[in-house]
């Protein structure tokens, strides 16, 4: 599982010119699937997702987690994420989860992440979204379980 997640003042995805999902400060997550995930495994990331300390405390000083926060998550399928570009111009995604796997384990994700934070939105898998964001710092991870 991959994730890129970005620390956001805010964030919204729309569909088709209509906006499904917006979220103040807190985390942009985009999801990347690969086909040996499991619901462990994106359990185990959700964890490092709720205690990364990289919210300022009163001294400035990146100490804080999500949870401490009480911010908000939009959650973004991305199976970009596991192209493949070292041979040729054009990218492969042999590594990333089928379709079914995918979803499945997204909407797991999403769910799973309802429950642990303040607020969750999600675009919709498999659609043409446009992701709008102000990043915040900029602060911009990888993390990588599996």
């Amino acid at each position: 599982m991959r994730v890129v997640l970005q620390r956001v003042l805010e964030a919204g995805v729309a569909v088709d010119g209509v906006e499904i999902g917006r979220i103040g400060r807190g985390f942009l997550v985009f999801l990347g699937v690969s086909a040996d995930d499991t619901p462990l495994i994106a359990d185990a990331m959700i964890d490092k997702i709720a205690k990364l300390r990289i919210f300022p405390d009163a001294d400035g000083k990146s100490n804080l987690s999500i949870s401490d926060i009480g911010g908000e998550v939009l959650v973004i399928s991305q199976f970009t994420l596991y192209a493949d570009t070292k041979k040729g111009n054009r990218p492969s995604f042999t590594q990333a989860a089928s379709p079914a796997l995918a979803q499945e384990l997204y909407e797991y994700f999403a769910k799973q992440c309802r429950g642990r934070f303040a607020k969750t939105a999600t675009g919709t898998f498999g659609a043409d979204m446009k992701v709008a964001l102000i990043n915040d710092g900029p602060y911009t991870i990888n993390l990588e379980l599996n």
